[in-house]
């Protein structure tokens, strides 16, 4: 079994993590997006859609990692994604939840444009679409450090699960924006347990290490 990803992608480091937590024997492929990787005609040819992660396993190939995080945990009967059917209700509703309402509004409106994304915007679309963002997304944190993290150490409970990995990778992401989660108790709390896994500094190190150089950059 091969994933072919990048430690810089957001949605790559989710499903590296939960690897190295459960131990599986998966080959990792790196897929250099900063050189272009992703256009590669050898990797074009794999998957079309020339974006990561992407895992083969054998003559079975999945893209988008919530799917690919959740055939991993089924086939390794991990606790990560429960086997009864209201179990894993929670734990795609919560997934659904950060893959749209929160995405849209704190990782693309208020965390990307940081490093440029999207493309071909003006100085002043970038600035509109942070203030927008920053303006909206405390709804979407109030709910996640009010509601779905209130009286317990992860998204879905008491066990750690796939929203948790999926979760955590949107949430780091306002490092790039220098974020204040100061008035999210709950949202700390849940970030320090995660970075606590042994998981986590491998499968990080690249993204912590960038933030880290933008921070530098606009000090100096």
């Amino acid at each position: 079994m091969k994933l072919y990803c990048d430690p810089i992608s957001t949605t790559s480091r989710p499903v590296l993590m939960f690897i190295a937590d459960q131990g599986l024997d998966v080959e990792i492929v790196k897929v250099d997006l900063m050189a272009g990787g992703h256009q590669d005609p050898e990797f074009l040819a794999l998957n079309p859609n020339g974006i990561v992660p992407f895992l083969v396993d054998g003559d079975f190939r999945l893209g988008e990692s919530i799917a690919i995080l959740k055939y991993l945990a089924i086939r390794a009967h991990s606790t990560a994604y429960p086997e009864s059917l209201k179990g894993q209700m929670k734990v795609d509703e919560a997934l659904s939840w950060f893959a749209t309402q929160f995405h849209e509004t704190f990782c693309v409106m208020v965390c990307y444009p940081h490093i440029g994304v999207p493309h071909d915007m003006t100085p002043g679309q970038y600035a509109d679409l942070m203030a927008y963002g920053r303006e909206h997304c405390p709804r979407w944190l109030k709910v996640l450090d009010r509601w779905m993290l209130a009286g317990q150490p992860y998204v879905c409970g008491d066990q750690v699960t796939l929203a948790d990995y999926l979760g955590l990778s949107f949430v780091l992401l306002g490092g790039l924006a220098d974020y204040d989660f100061s008035p999210y108790p709950n949202i700390r709390a849940w970030v320090a347990r995660m970075q606590a896994r042994p998981s986590y500094v491998p499968t990080y190190a690249a993204f912590d290490t960038m933030v880290a150089f933008m921070r530098q950059q606009k000090a100096a």
